[in-house]
C-alpha cells in the first residue's frame, strides 16, 4: 500500500512538471507587447491551432479569437484604443496548453508642442485688461496688443518669466474691449484673445 502510495505521488508530480513544461514551451513560443493603446500578439512557428481571449481586471472576456498558425511566425493586432487605460489579460490556449499575460495600456503622452497654448485675458475695468499665462516649460511669451477696428500696434512686450504668469495691462483713452491679444511661446504655439 505504501509502495502503490508512492508511485501514484511520483505520477503526480511527473505529470504536473510535464505539465509545467508545456506551458514553459507555449511561453517560449510566444508573446504580448503593448505600445499604449495597441497590442501585438506574437505566434512562433510550432505554436499550431490556438485561441486567443482578453479579458478585463475583473475577468470579463471581452475578445475571443482561434487562430490557425502555420509554418511562420504570426503577429495578431489588437486596438484597445475605445477601452479604458488599465490592467487586462491576454491568454493563449492551445489543446495542450495554456499561458496568461499581464498587460497594462496607457494613453499616448501629447507632446507639449502640440497642446495648446494656455491663456486668458479678462476686462478688469474700462482700461485694464488681466491677462494671464499657465503651462510654459520655456520662459518666453511675445505679448502683441492690437486695436480691433484696424489691427495696429498698440503694444509689444516679451515676458521671460517660467510657467508663466499673470500681468494687468492699464490702457490710457483706450476701452479694454477696443483691443486684442497675439501671444506666442518660446515653442512657437500661438494664441489670439479678443475680450
Amino acid at each position: 500500500m505504501k509502495t502503490l502510495m508512492t508511485i501514484a505521488l511520483a505520477g503526480c508530480i511527473s505529470f504536473a512538471s510535464f505539465a509545467n513544461n508545456n506551458n514553459d514551451e507555449l511561453m517560449e513560443l510566444s508573446a504580448v507587447k503593448t505600445n499604449y493603446k495597441h497590442v501585438n500578439v506574437l505566434l512562433k512557428e510550432g505554436v499550431g491551432d490556438a485561441k486567443i481571449t482578453i479579458f478585463d481586471d475583473e475577468g470579463n472576456r471581452l475578445h475571443q479569437r482561434k487562430v490557425k498558425q502555420k509554418n511562420d511566425d504570426l503577429v495578431i493586432p489588437y486596438n484597445l484604443e475605445s477601452l479604458p487605460c488599465g490592467e487586462y489579460k491576454v491568454e493563449i490556449a492551445t489543446e495542450d496548453e495554456r499561458v496568461v499575460y499581464t498587460i497594462n495600456t496607457v494613453n499616448k503622452a501629447i507632446p507639449v508642442e502640440e497642446l495648446p497654448l494656455m491663456a486668458h485675458g479678462k476686462k478688469t475695468d474700462e482700461n485694464t485688461i488681466s491677462l494671464s499665462v499657465v503651462g510654459l516649460t520655456e520662459p518666453g511669451v511675445d505679448v502683441t496688443i492690437r486695436y480691433e477696428n484696424n489691427d495696429q500696434i498698440l503694444h509689444q512686450e516679451t515676458i521671460d518669466t517660467p510657467e508663466g504668469f499673470k500681468k494687468d495691462f492699464t490702457f490710457s483713452g483706450v476701452d479694454a474691449e477696443d483691443v486684442y491679444f497675439e501671444l506666442k511661446d518660446a515653442l512657437g504655439r500661438t494664441k489670439t484673445i479678443h475680450i
